[in-house]
């Protein structure tokens, strides 16, 4: 047996002792990613976020971690469950709180359990142990529900060996994949002519109205860089008549603690920057995050967040590249549908069937897209 401790903040644990946990250096729920979002307070009880994170012991040696927050609404999760809050408020029952285990704002695919490779084969009986003490802390607690959202494969083959009965949800995202391409021009030559045309055209369209975009990593983004991006940043969601998620301070900490996995794009124009977009990037995948610009033109957010993107990402030789949620425009881009997954426990018996009831419904309609999406991917039919 392991012992599952409770920390309030990420700063209980070390840099270093969460390092070793993570081979693959996922950005997400590293130390410096948590560290920025708690410190710049966009993930705190101020925010609706109260840090709950677990650690796995070992005779007192921290051997895994989870990222857990008790949350006071839904914002910021990606899988939606709003409708399941109304219906506990229309029957007179508290939705919220609800502990939740998550990337806070990113629904990105990943790991959720960080262990120590020596432990490995126990991942499965750690992951039974998390979810009962979280069981029991919905329990004696009176909360509703605890929730698990974008955990990647290899925690959902552990989880299917569990005894626990849990809810299992399904989405559907777009994520590109590097099938040894040497080049951009080697994975337009795996498309469809009219396909790869099309790209060439967006691209081309870009140069002629008098762009120049170029990358920055590591040490190359500057604070000046910064402040610009996030300006375009906040602009775009004041576009839309609200604040973003994160503040100034988020992006400014993340470039502190983690410059070796940012990647910056800078759209410039008459040498003035209208636009970029921010990655992450660990040893296998390149994650588009963040975007914003001044002036909207033709073309100018897939040259940005899609092809540049591409580009790093065969120049890195990784493996995938995950863009985000949402969208068909990516398909035509070769991005292939992947399905995510979330896992809900739900306290009340009543609305776990219903829930329950409804999720097998929603997968059928999630397998039905997904089919429809692999009909117009833009690969040769040979591919």
């Amino acid at each position: 047996m392991f012992e599952i401790k409770t920390i309030n903040s990420i700063s209980d644990i070390s840099a270093e002792v969460l390092h070793t946990l993570d081979l693959i250096q996922y950005p997400f729920i590293s130390h410096g990613f948590l560290s920025a979002m708690e410190d710049s307070d966009c993930a705190t009880s101020n925010t609706g976020w109260t840090p709950r994170h677990l650690l796995v012991l070992n005779n007192d040696n921290v051997i895994g971690f989870c990222p857990g927050y008790l949350k006071t609404h839904s914002y910021g999760e990606y899988v939606f469950d709003w409708s399941w809050a109304n219906a506990y408020h229309q029957n007179g029952f508290d939705y919220y709180p609800k502990v939740l285990c998550a990337a806070p704002f990113t629904p990105s695919i990943g790991p959720r359990l960080l262990l120590n490779s020596e432990f490995e084969n126990q991942r499965a009986e750690i992951w039974q142990q998390i979810i009962k003490y979280q069981v029991d802390h919905c329990t004696s607690n009176n909360l509703s529900s605890w929730h698990l959202l974008f955990a990647n494969e290899n925690e959902f083959k552990a989880l299917d060996t569990l005894d626990i009965e849990l809810i299992k949800r399904a989405d559907c995202q777009f994520q590109w994949f590097n099938h040894n391409y040497q080049n951009f021009e080697d994975f337009l030559n795996r498309l469809a002519s009219r396909k790869r045309k099309n790209i060439k055209k967006e691209r081309s369209k870009i140069i002629q109205s008098g762009i120049t975009v170029k990358r920055f990593t590591g040490d190359e983004i500057t604070g000046e860089l910064l402040d610009r991006f996030y300006l375009f940043y906040h602009s775009t969601y004041l576009k839309r008549g609200r604040q973003g998620y994160l503040n100034k301070e988020f992006f400014e900490l993340a470039l502190q603690h983690m410059p070796n996995q940012l990647f910056l794009c800078i759209a410039f124009k008459d040498s003035e920057a209208i636009a970029g977009a921010l990655f992450f990037y660990d040893l296998k995948t390149l994650y588009g995050r963040y975007w914003g610009c001044l002036e909207e033109i033709d073309g100018l957010h897939f040259e940005c967040c899609y092809y540049q993107g591409i580009e790093f990402a065969i120049e890195k030789g990784l493996e995938r590249f995950d863009p985000g949620t949402q969208g068909e425009h990516k398909i035509p881009r070769g991005f292939e549908p992947v399905q995510s997954q979330s896992l809900h426990y739900i306290a009340h018996p009543g609305f776990k069937k219903a829930i329950d009831d409804f999720v097998t419904q929603e997968a059928c309609m999630v397998e039905k897209y997904m089919q429809d999406a692999r009909e117009l991917l833009p690969f040769k039919k040979e591919d």
